[in-house]
């Protein structure tokens, strides 16, 4: 087939010779080498392609990855479980130390036969106690309303049945006091304030935050010791740790107290306080690798 000749289908050539009607159809009929302009037709198979070299080679690797993860799992097959040798030691630390917060609830209880009276009485009290604990240096950040509740009162008569008689208003203070020389003076200001009930007080430390860390140092050394000795008397050598868990102690020291007697009052003998010490403990459980 010729450039300027006809097709076999008897259309006009293209400018290069070959119609795009026989292209496809009669292209083994066709003269290849003068065709398209005396240029040789290039079939590229779809094998060829980049794309495919590609997935292929991407193939093979995963079939032969997972080929051999089989083969090493079949070989395992019916065998234990390799195990770790270790032994887990406890340790103990513990640091002493004295308390430096006193924190205590201090409220009061008005009653009346109606309740806008009662707000009003228990209002002017609860002033009077603020004020009296600021003069003894307790800070605003240091005083903090934890209750207040007003409650009705009743009586009953058979005739009757309940009937309420009055109301009374409940209203307490959580106070942190940092100067512990004072904790007595406070009280006794408190009860001549007008307050009623202390439910007692509980000593603590303000930052236990580098007590418990050598708390910790020394239950962490008290468990390499024992382990050290141990593992001496076993035979064996200690590994890397592999294991670690703490736990820590050291609560505040409740200080229990007796509420007010309402005809009484802490001014007149204001209770002796004794702050003591605080046990910092660290327990932790730590399990070392032998070989």
């Amino acid at each position: 087939m010729y450039i300027n000749e006809k097709c076999p289908c008897e259309n006009d050539c293209c400018a290069n010779g070959t119609c795009a009607s026989c292209a496809n159809e009669a292209l083994d009929a066709m003269d290849e080498e003068s065709c398209c302009g005396g240029g040789e037709i290039e079939t590229v198979h779809p094998l060829s392609s980049p794309v495919f070299k590609f997935v292929g080679v991407f193939l093979i690797i995963f079939l032969i990855t997972l080929i051999a993860n089989n083969i090493r799992t079949f070989g395992r097959i019916g065998m234990a479980d390799r195990q770790t040798n270790a032994i887990t030691i406890e340790g103990t630390g513990k640091v002493v130390a004295a308390p430096n917060i006193a924190v205590t609830s201090i409220g009061l209880v008005t009653e009346k036969a109606d309740v806008a009276a009662a707000q009003v009485e228990n209002s002017q009290k609860m002033k009077a106690l603020v004020a009296s604990l600021k003069k003894l240096g307790i800070a605003d950040e240091d005083i903090k309303t934890a209750q207040y509740q007003i409650y009705p009162k009743y009586s009953y008569e058979e005739k009757k049945g309940s009937t309420i008689t009055g109301y009374s208003i409940s209203q307490s203070l959580d106070v942190k006091i940092r100067d512990l020389t004072k904790i007595s003076e406070v009280l006794a200001s408190a009860g001549a304030a007008g307050a009623n009930q202390v439910s007692g007080i509980q000593f603590t430390i303000d930052e236990p935050k580098n007590l418990r860390a050598e708390a910790r140092a020394e239950a962490v050394k008290d468990a390499q010791d024992k382990a050290d000795k141990l593992a001496q008397d076993l035979g064996v050598r200690l590994g890397r740790v592999i294991g670690f868990s703490e736990s820590q102690g050291g609560s505040p020291v409740p200080y229990p107290m007796m509420a007010k007697d309402a005809v009484g009052g802490y001014a007149e003998a204001a209770p002796q306080i004794q702050a003591g010490t605080l046990d910092i403990q660290s327990n932790v459980s730590v399990t070392y690798e032998i070989r």
